[in-house]
């Protein structure tokens, strides 16, 4: 899935608190400053309450009329400063017009308001310029990048490479280059790594954390018969504006760079879908630890009795577009379980690149009940407060899968992983062919929506209460 590039206000909505933020700290600080001169403010008055709301009202308003963040991060110090005095001008001269047109100037302290001009701009302007370092310190780090390669031929390979990093302010990170019409491999450009060929590209993209492919120019016959492999494997492609008619219908035009591309995706999902995706995994995630809690402290003694060792089971698993992240569980097997699997694999119940047992003679008496109403998967809440899991998504396969799948596989690593998912309500226990559960999850990802998910999550709550399709 990919997120759509922020537009506008959006892009810098963390600006927009931290300068609503400030204001309303001002305004505070203001009204206190005069009540050490005047006793009868000790009681904070209905009016000025009734201001502080307005004037995030104010402060929206003004920001989609004049899109005070367009070039934020660009800007320098007297540059901010210039624009700070603008912005806090501008609020501060609305301010003074809805108190004329409403006749209160008589209930408003003048001191109260100048001394919250005066504080705004200084406590906007620090602040901006603290949070900009901060931002600029992620960025230089990698921090959240996703992580993009570019595929290009090696008389265009310098020039591609450079005009990426000429933006500082990028949300990727270029991690390799492929060279498709000589194999360089082994070298670096720009001191980027060139990291394949195009014998050897969807192989490393298959293997590797790979979130997005920008395709420079004519890279094999076509770059749309390319960019339509590559979107079998899950990532996001964006490529030159070159002519492109039948690729997916989620394409949209944007800015790579310096290049003006056409980006395709198996997904393309707005900020606002994505914050709120989030909020529900966060809100979801601390509920859901409350009742990891409340099992651990039951089955806790239990799991030890049954079977002495530990409680929890770790595992690393692989996530978005082949990310590690170590995941966990409530332990229902006895302790070396992992290292009987192999005995085990002629009972494996599943066609494909999974394992399944009915009756699996790994997992000890309470197990069995806490595999049956999903109480082993409660620790996975964690991995969703982290940020490594969502509550609805792909389930994530472990290392040994994974270096088997074959290239259209990947496909289902194109979302973070979930606790539950389209399989897991659709009868789990009745599926047994793995290309069936390709399927199912990359119909998922091709169709997400909060509604599906919220709907996903309904149907998984049914199917933990009746145990349905469990094994």
């Amino acid at each position: 899935m990919y997120k759509k590039q922020k537009k506008s206000w959006v892009k810098h909505l963390d600006f927009l608190l931290l300068d609503m933020l400030c204001l309303e700290a001002a305004f505070l600080l203001s009204y206190l400053i005069k009540l050490q001169d005047d006793s009868s403010m000790m009681i904070i008055r209905r009016d000025y309450s009734r201001l502080a709301v307005l004037l995030i009202l104010m402060d929206l308003c003004l920001v989609f009329l004049f899109e005070a963040y367009t070039g934020i991060l660009r800007r320098n110090k007297l540059q901010e400063l210039r624009a700070t005095v603008i912005h806090c001008s501008t609020v501060f001269l609305a301010l003074i017009l809805y108190i004329w047109a409403t006749k209160q100037a008589e209930i408003y302290s003048r001191q109260i308001l100048f001394v919250f001009f005066a504080l705004s701009v200084f406590l906007e302007y620090f602040l901006r310029c603290v949070w900009k370092r901060i931002i600029r310190y992620r960025m230089l780090h990698g921090e959240r990048f996703n992580k993009l390669i570019i595929i290009t031929e090696e008389r265009n390979a310098i020039e591609c490479v450079k005009s990426f990093q000429y933006d500082r302010y990028k949300e990727f990170e270029v991690n390799g280059i492929v060279i498709v019409d000589e194999d360089c491999r082994g070298e670096r450009i720009c001191g980027v790594p060139v990291v394949a060929s195009a014998d050897s590209c969807l192989e490393y993209i298959r293997a590797h954390v790979v979130d997005e492919v920008f395709i420079n120019g004519h890279t094999r016959e076509s770059s749309e018969a390319l960019a339509s492999e590559l979107l079998e494997l899950g990532v996001t492609v964006h490529f030159n504006l070159v002519q492109a008619s039948d690729l997916r219908p989620n394409k949209i035009v944007e800015q790579c760079g310096r290049y003006m591309v056409l980006t395709s995706s198996m997904k393309i999902a707005s900020t606002r879908q994505l914050v709120m995706k989030r909020a529900m995994d966060l809100a979801g995630s601390v509920i859901g630890l409350v009742f990891m809690l409340i099992s651990f402290l039951i089955f806790a003694p239990i799991i030890k009795i049954q079977s002495p060792g530990p409680i929890f089971y770790a595992q690393i698993r692989v996530g978005k577009n082949g990310r590690r992240f170590k995941f966990y569980k409530f332990r229902t097997m006895v302790v070396g379980a992992d290292a009987m699997k192999e005995d085990l694999m002629e009972q494996n119940e599943m066609n494909g690149l999974m394992f399944k047992m009915k009756d699996d003679p790994r997992v000890f008496g309470i197990g069995r009940f806490m595999r049956k109403f999903s109480i082993d998967e409660l620790p996975q809440f964690w991995n969703v407060f982290k940020g490594e899991m969502s509550l609805v998504g792909t389930r994530p396969p472990t290392e040994e899968e994974f270096q088997h799948y074959d290239l259209h596989h990947k496909a289902r690593l194109g979302i973070k992983p979930g606790l539950t998912g389209m399989w897991q309500v659709s009868g789990r226990s009745e599926i047994r062919d793995f290309e069936e559960i390709v399927a199912l999850d990359t119909y998922y990802i091709s169709n997400w929506s909060l509604g599906l998910d919220i709907r996903i999550l309904f149907k998984t709550v049914l199917v933990v209460i009746t145990g349905k399709g469990s094994s």
